[in-house]
């Protein structure tokens, strides 16, 4: 059951040949069978199983949609109501949410049905997922290895199939990275176009929800889902939503793809680079064009992204105070003492980190040498993909420079582990959508490749990666020992 598509398994339930409640058994039994990947933060099985039970009712009664009965997971960043919601942080280990992000709202309405809340860096903000509270989340594909982050649960759910899909956040290549790093598909939608009520905040204008799944197909099944207008949220965009399972089938003839030379220099693993490059190479297969683009700004990309991320997190996190939610250090002195311990207490050393650095950035005297100058370079760095994506119709890149790297490498040095994000980062600053979908293997391991588009050009993006998946396999592969 664990390899079917969405639609391959909402056909069986229709046809009778296994129930939700039977399909929602399966994948609980498979998520306590592989534990040791800790891939989940929260095994919602009571709630699954009740969720179960009234899908099944509706694909009786013939009010069921393609998601109905389908089960599903949420990084733990989506407030949940009534389910632990901790967005990977000690801070948060007692926070049971008292309402549903609107993601999460989308998804109980479409019938699908919630496994539980997934594993993360702590308040996203990590490569690797390895600054949970709850411990490191284990690649599939080599248990020694990292899944990426910050939605490296997400993403391990998916490829060891202990959930049909997943939903993930990315600030700064948190969907792409880890979907590349373990072998699924993974979407950061157009800034606006998911709706970031609920979503627990780290970087305001930078985070976005999207879709984790095994297929292209199966990424738009979800993202129809997630997608719409919400006045919930100020900064949701009010523009329609297109068809996207329609529009997979178009064919690729006369597709204009630009390699953009900054992403093919220095740093990038030749193995990574010879599987990327046999990718461009199928597109030609399937009629594509290929252009070189250059895009001279992308080299600033890291450090703006970390003066204004870290600022914008200095900001959302000074709501975690000890007073109102969340942890709460034992028999404070004074309102100071209340304040500082429970902060350090509950705050991982990376989030104290980026907390430090971004009150730095934004403090009197270094407002304008740091933050403002950064959201200049944003500026030229959007314009970049403006004159880029005004000759080609889909920029393609790696995802990342190498593959999954050993747990615990990177943990001591954080510039080495920065530069991990180095060619996800500037997307996210530029606010367009670009989706990972595998490409291939190097050295055993799982190597994605990177489609950019244009802003809400969603339904493109997933109809390039479709046509690739129709003609490879990549895909449909499964790490060894999770078939």
């Amino acid at each position: 059951m664990h390899t079917q598509s969405i639609s391959q398994l909402a056909q069986s339930l229709r046809s009778g040949a296994f129930s939700s409640v039977e399909l929602t058994r399966h994948y609980l039994q498979r998520i306590q069978a592989h534990q040791a990947l800790n891939a989940y933060i929260t095994v919602t099985e009571a709630q699954a199983l009740e969720a179960a039970a009234v899908a099944d009712q509706r694909l009786a009664d013939g009010t069921a949609t393609l998601l109905t009965g389908i089960p599903i997971a949420q990084k733990d960043i989506f407030c949940t109501l009534g389910v632990k919601t901790s967005c990977g942080s000690k801070m948060l280990d007692n926070f049971i949410a008292p309402y549903n992000a609107t993601v999460v709202d989308n998804f109980n309405q479409a019938g699908a049905v919630s496994l539980g809340k997934l594993n993360m860096d702590e308040f996203a903000m990590g490569s690797s997922n390895e600054t949970s509270f709850y411990g490191v989340v284990r690649n599939p594909w080599n248990p020694d290895t990292v899944p990426g982050g910050s939605s490296g649960g997400s993403a391990v759910a998916v490829a060891a199939g202990l959930a049909v899909a997943a939903t993930g956040t990315d600030t700064g290549g948190s969907i792409r990275q880890p979907a590349a790093l373990c072998g699924i598909t993974g979407l950061k939608p157009t800034y606006g176009r998911v709706s970031r009520y609920g979503m627990i905040a780290y970087a305001s204008s930078l985070d976005q929800g999207g879709p984790m799944a095994r297929s292209a197909e199966d990424a738009a099944v979800l993202l129809q889902v997630m997608a719409g207008f919400d006045g919930k949220d100020s900064t949701s965009a009010d523009l329609p939503v297109p068809d996207y399972l329609a529009a997979l089938n178009q064919p690729l003839s006369g597709l204009k793809i630009g390699l953009p030379k900054e992403f093919f220099g220095e740093g990038l693993d030749s193995g990574v680079a010879e599987v990327i490059m046999a990718a461009v190479a199928e597109y030609r297969n399937l009629g594509a064009q290929v252009i070189e683009v250059s895009m001279p700004n992308l080299n600033l990309a890291i450090p703006a992204y970390y003066v204004i991320a870290c600022a914008e997190s200095s900001a959302n996190l000074s709501r975690y105070d000890g007073v109102r939610f969340g942890h709460r250090c034992a028999n404070p002195q004074d309102l100071t003492d209340l304040y500082t311990r429970s902060r350090g207490e509950g705050f991982g050393k990376e989030v104290k980190r980026r907390i430090l650095m971004g009150t730095y950035a934004l403090s009197a005297g270094y407002y304008d040498a740091y933050y403002l100058k950064a959201q200049k370079v944003r500026r030229l760095i959007s314009q970049d993909f403006q004159q880029a994506l005004a000759q080609v119709d889909v920029i393609m890149s790696p995802v990342t420079p190498t593959t999954a790297f050993g747990i615990g490498e990177k943990l001591a040095d954080p510039i080495a582990m920065y530069l991990a994000d180095i060619y996800t980062i500037a997307i996210n600053l530029a606010g367009v959508p670009a989706m990972s979908i595998p490409a291939g293997l190097s050295g055993g391991l799982p190597v994605g490749l990177q489609l950019i588009g244009n802003h809400f050009s969603e339904a493109r993006l997933l109809n390039i990666a479709h046509q690739y998946q129709q003609v490879t396999d990549w895909h449909t592969l499964t790490p060894p020992g999770f078939a």
